[in-house]
């Protein structure tokens, strides 16, 4: 889902205070980072929002995209998920509910649902164990029911 005009105002006060605090450069590149990152719709990699944004003609390194998305995921503007494949996957987690995964081994498609009950599960748990949770990523493995990946062993 893609964030609206004033998701975008608020990402760029949050990211410009995080970098301020954190004694980061403040650059337009990174911002343009930003918005690209905001803008992908469902989860990408580095590599895939660098395609993207020299098609959209924008002027950004390859490294500022790795460094830029590494600073939005550390002040929490992105989520940083990993989905088997040996690759960093990220999506937006700004003013956005917090949901799991399912992923097929077979094709790599990614489905996302919430479900009330693994929630009351991790409060419970760290009720329990005296822990205060800053999130969670619960991801499922599995083969869709498509024809083809359902037929593959």
């Amino acid at each position: 889902m893609k964030a609206t005009e004033s998701q975008h105002q608020k990402a760029h006060e949050e990211f410009k205070k995080f970098l301020k605090i954190g004694k980061h450069r403040i650059t337009p590149e990174r911002f343009d980072v930003l918005d690209g990152a905001l803008e992908y719709d469902g989860h990408f990699g580095a590599d895939e929002l660098y395609v993207k944004m020299m098609t959209e003609k924008k002027n950004v390194s390859r490294a500022t995209i790795y460094n830029t998305l590494e600073l939005l995921a550390q002040c929490d503007i992105l989520a940083k998920r990993n989905f088997g494949d040996n690759k960093t996957h990220y999506e937006s987690s700004f003013n956005r509910k917090n949901h799991d995964h399912l992923v097929c081994v077979t094709c790599g498609e990614i489905h996302e649902f919430s479900a009330p009950e693994i929630e009351d599960i991790v409060e419970r748990a760290c009720t329990k164990l005296g822990f205060e949770s800053t999130g969670y990523s619960f991801t499922i493995f599995g083969k869709c029911n498509k024809k083809d990946c359902s037929q593959k062993k």
